[in-house]
């Protein structure tokens, strides 16, 4: 049965906070601070959770960015996991960005440009660049 989970991202100018995931399904690689959706949690209440469980940042969910399925499969070809992702715009009330320290389950948090985004390859995360596109470059996602 698939799961729900939320990716935080959080923006300030043109940089965005990531984490570097020390669990699986994407140990190792860069993407927006996210986790499972609690039961009885809303979307926004876990956005804003897991995004100050992983980086100590506190910000403000706002607005549903992007649903998306994100499937996993063994080398033989099973299932191992299927979340149902909600990417949430989370912004943060301080005029400048708040450093980020990273907690739980994430190995490393801090700021990255656009451009340091669109550098990162085989690092990160499915689907980071065009989110990070997306909140970056998009005015309704303003």
């Amino acid at each position: 049965m698939p799961r729900v989970g939320v990716l935080a991202l959080v923006r300030h100018g043109q940089n965005v906070l990531l984490v570097r995931r020390a669990n699986a399904p994407d140990a190792g690689l860069w993407g927006f601070p996210g986790g499972r959706v609690e039961a009885g949690e809303t979307l926004f209440e876990a956005a804003e959770r897991e995004l100050k469980e992983e980086t100590g940042l506190t910000a403000h969910a706002s607005k549903t960015v992007e649903v998306f399925d994100s499937l996993h499969h063994t080398p033989d070809g099973t299932l191992a996991f299927h979340y149902v992702i909600i990417a949430v715009l989370c912004e943060e009330s301080t005029p400048t960005p708040t450093t980020p320290t990273a907690s739980d389950d994430a190995l490393e948090a801090r700021w990255f440009s656009y451009e340091d985004v669109s550098l990162l390859g085989s690092k990160a995360c499915a689907r980071l660049f065009e989110l990070t596109q997306k909140i970056i470059t998009d005015p309704a996602q303003a």
